[in-house]
């Protein structure tokens, strides 16, 4: 049976008194087709709150991506990010099909792109 998650996941949230995080500045996508129904997207962010606001990120643009090549569903298959002080860039790769794929990491692709829209997390 497969999970499938709508956007975004849960960051931190902002403990009274403290000082608040300032929030994450998008700082674009790049694409990359693997083949028909895997593709690899590298994400830039400025000021991350959390590991959780690359995921939102790039849950958000593949699941653009998938309603565009006409799938309806994307499944993580790996992130990788790198920190680059206040930035972080990460590439993740996701598998996309017609149907509800098993796996951990399933995402519907329209109600997190529409989810994703409410939030104002970037698209494709």
């Amino acid at each position: 049976m497969s999970a499938c998650t709508t956007l975004p996941r849960e960051v931190p949230p902002v403990i009274e008194g403290e000082e608040p995080v300032a929030m994450p500045s998008y700082l674009g996508v790049q694409t990359i087709r693997i083949d028909d129904e895997l593709a690899a997207f590298r994400v830039g962010i400025d000021h991350p709150r959390a590991s959780a606001d690359i995921d939102a990120y790039t849950d958000c643009v593949a699941a653009q991506y998938a309603l565009i090549r006409g799938y309806g569903y994307a499944r993580l298959i790996r992130t990788n990010i790198d920190e680059r002080g206040r930035a972080w860039v990460a590439d993740a790769v996701y598998a996309l099909s017609m149907n509800a794929p098993d796996g951990v990491r399933v995402i519907e692709a329209a109600s997190t792109v529409a989810a994703c829209k409410a939030q104002s997390i970037p698209t494709v």
